[in-house]
Parts: C-alpha cells; structure tokens; sequence
C-alpha cells in the first residue's frame, strides 16, 4: 500500500498567529477597558472578541484534521455560498454605517464580505490548478477575474468600497501564476484615470488620457501593428471614464458619494473620518518611543479617538507602547507575511501555493491600508487590521484561510 509522505505543521507560523491573536485581543481590552468593565462578559467588546478567538481556534484545528482533499474538493461550493450570503446580506442584512452588510445573531454580527474572499481564493486555486492553467492567456485571465468581479459588484452594492478595494491586491498571485507585466501596467493606469475622473472631472481626465495614447502612438510610431491594441486601450479608457462618471452622477445615492469624496479626499469632514484622522495622529504621537504604558493611554481611555478597537486600534498600540510596541508588531505581521510566501514557493501543488499567495496579499493590503489610515498615509476607508481590530468576520476568516494554507503546507506533497 503506498502510503502519503507530509511534514509537519509549520509550527512557526502557528506560534507566530498565536501571538498576533494574544496581542490583539490585549490591545482590544484595553481600548475597551474601564475600572468595573469584566473580562469575560458578552457584553463587552473584549468579552465578545475572547468568544470569537475560541471560535476561530476551534474552527482552525478543525480545518487542521480533516482531510485536505476535501477542502480542494469543495472549492467552487464554498465559493457559490459566499455569494449567495452576499446577495442575502442585501436584502435581510442589518445596516451598520450605512453599510447593508452585516448578519445578525443577538450579541454578535457576520460580515459576508470577508468570508467571500475564501470562496474566491478557493475558487481560483481550483479552477487554475485542476485544469494546470497560466494567466498568460486571455481566456484565462477572463475567467479567473469573473471569480473576483461577482463578490465585487455585490460587496459595492451594500456599499462596502473598502471591503471590494482589498480584492485588488489580489492581482500579486495573478502577477505570480503568469499574469504578463502589461496587464497589471494597464490596470494601473486604469485605476488612476478612474480616481482622475472623480477628482479633477471627465472632461480633463479625457485630455489626460488622449496626451497618454498621442505619447504611445508616437513611440510606436514604427510599430504599425501595434496602433490598434493603442486605439483599443483608448476606447477601454474612455469607456471606464465614463462609466465612473455615470455610476457616481446617476446611480450612487448621496451618502454613497459622499463616502467617495472623503476616501478620494475631495472632502473633508472635520466631524467625521478628518477627527478621526486628527485624534488618530494626537494618541500614536503622544506615545513617544517607548509608551504611555498598558492601560494607561489618556487618549484611548478617554474615548477620544471615535472606532479605537476597529479600524483605529493601532492607535491603542503607539499610545501605549510608542515606537518600539508599533514597530514590533508591525515587524510580526511581515514577519508571518514573508513566513506565507517562502512557504507558498515550497509547495509542490499550485493549489497550496495560489492560498498562499492570495493569503498573504491580501494580508499585506490589509495591514497597509490600516496603518496608512491611522498615521494619515492612505484616506480612510475603514480596513480592518488582521487579528488585532475587533471583530469576529475578519478573525474568523483569516484564521480559516491561514489553518487552510497550513494544512496544504502540511500535505504539499500530494497531488491536488
């Protein structure tokens, strides 16, 4: 009988989430602390949070022992049923700051959205591995991007703008399973022109985009072939210009807008995500090198600074902690990111290595964006930063789809 060769579990990579999720949950104690506040009680945010780690461990040793093939085999299901809670959430979901985007059970909440990026994870790793394709050809470009377009445009509808930007780091595992330069180039220029059109207006981005392709004509002023591929980019250009235009002057409500105008940072409100911003800088600034000390940030204790255990709570870390307890944390969170990738290139299946990948893009834009929110790098879109901010949607699905690479790591000698 031929028996299966595996390793064992990446121990390092288990401790390494164990720690962020000690450390995180210590951070949302303490954004959420007072005198008379219990440690265990569902009433609190710390209480709740401590109810979600025990689930997202049990859930991950579960994902642990079961057999791995099962989890390849169940690709395309786990992603129908994302998709599927995606389209329920908009119609008996519970509104949460403006953002139809929330299932309720009693004390807790389940976000659709960050469980939708396993299915399209899954889903993709299913569909390049099984039929051993390569991103190099049109077709299958096509396909796979139909597996992110759908949770998109659904995500969009709640509307979740931040929770469907995350989906664009994805195109780092596109880049790794053969994604030619020229696209990702495209898709840049692109994405520029569509943040040009709700800046400066249509009709300035369209003199924008025709000095672009008068620059490409002319250097490809020998290359008669390759004027039609310019021409068609212009088209595609100006047809996304124009789209965005419409979607924001005819379809989007105006608190929609509104939401698009602070993250472009065409608008500022000063009572909104600009105080937050504001008091943001005043709690990590006034953290100095070494911190304030656990417990005892002024800031954070005194409600200052408004979502301190969410989208803020790396506010928490600086004020108490200052510029080593940032630092070290921030060095573990790449730490594990750089521990994904050199596993990814070990695996001997693209299954176990496409996880990998998407798993440790998406971990990278998450932690970006938030740390660029808190410190005023990048507009604030409301990202939540993995295993540190409080809630159980994106606890649970990153633990999930790190125990699902670990498992894959585990068995990287199988074929999938």
């Amino acid at each position: 009988m031929q028996t299966t060769q595996r390793i064992s579990f990446d121990w390092f990579t288990i401790i390494l989430y164990l720690i962020l999720v000690f450390f995180g949950w210590m951070s949302i104690y303490s954004s959420s602390y007072t005198l008379d506040s219990p440690v265990f009680s569902l009433n609190t945010i710390a209480g709740r949070q401590l109810a979600f780690i025990i689930g997202s461990l049990l859930i991950g040793s579960s994902i642990l022992l079961i057999d791995a093939k099962l989890i390849h085999r169940l690709g395309y299901v786990v992603y129908l049923l994302t998709v599927i809670a995606l389209v329920l959430v908009l119609f008996i979901g519970k509104e949460v700051g403006g953002a139809k985007a929330w299932f309720n059970f009693g004390k807790f909440g389940l976000q659709p959205a960050e469980f939708a990026k396993i299915g399209t994870i899954l889903a993709i790793a299913k569909f390049l591995n099984d039929k051993d394709l390569y991103l190099d050809k049109t077709r299958t470009l096509i396909i796979s991007g139909s597996f992110i377009i759908f949770p998109v445009l659904l995500i969009l509808l709640q509307p979740d703008a931040g929770s469907a930007l995350i989906y664009t780091a994805l195109i780092i595992m596109f880049y790794r399973e053969g994604l030619p330069l020229r696209y990702i180039i495209g898709v840049i220029i692109v994405g520029i022109l569509s943040i040009l059109t709700l800046i400066i207006g249509v009709s300035s981005t369209i003199i924008v985009l025709i000095i672009l392709t008068s620059i490409l004509l002319y250097l490809l002023n020998k290359q008669k072939k390759k004027f039609m591929i310019v021409l068609i980019f212009f088209i595609i250009c100006a047809s996304v210009i124009s789209g965005i235009n419409y979607t924001y002057e005819k379809v989007l409500r105006p608190h929609q807008k509104e939401r698009i105008d602070l993250i472009i940072g065409k608008e500022k409100n000063e009572l909104g995500s600009g105080y937050n911003l504001r008091q943001s800088l005043i709690a990590i600034g006034s953290g100095g090198f070494i911190g304030k000390g656990y417990l005892k940030g002024t800031q954070t204790k005194g409600n200052f600074v408004p979502e301190q255990d969410t989208d803020f709570i790396f506010c928490t870390i600086g004020e108490e902690f200052g510029f080593m307890g940032s630092g070290l944390v921030i060095t573990l969170l790449l730490t594990l990111i750089i521990r994904i990738i050199l596993l990814s290139e070990k695996q001997t299946s693209r299954f176990g290595r496409i996880i990998g990948y998407s798993l440790a893009s998406i971990l990278f834009a998450h932690i970006f964006i938030n740390i660029g929110m808190t410190t005023g790098l990048v507009p604030v879109i409301g990202i939540p930063l993995p295993f540190f901010s409080y809630g159980g949607s994106s606890l649970l699905a990153f633990s999930m789809l790190l125990c699902i690479f670990i498992k894959f790591d585990n068995c990287r000698m199988e074929r999938f």
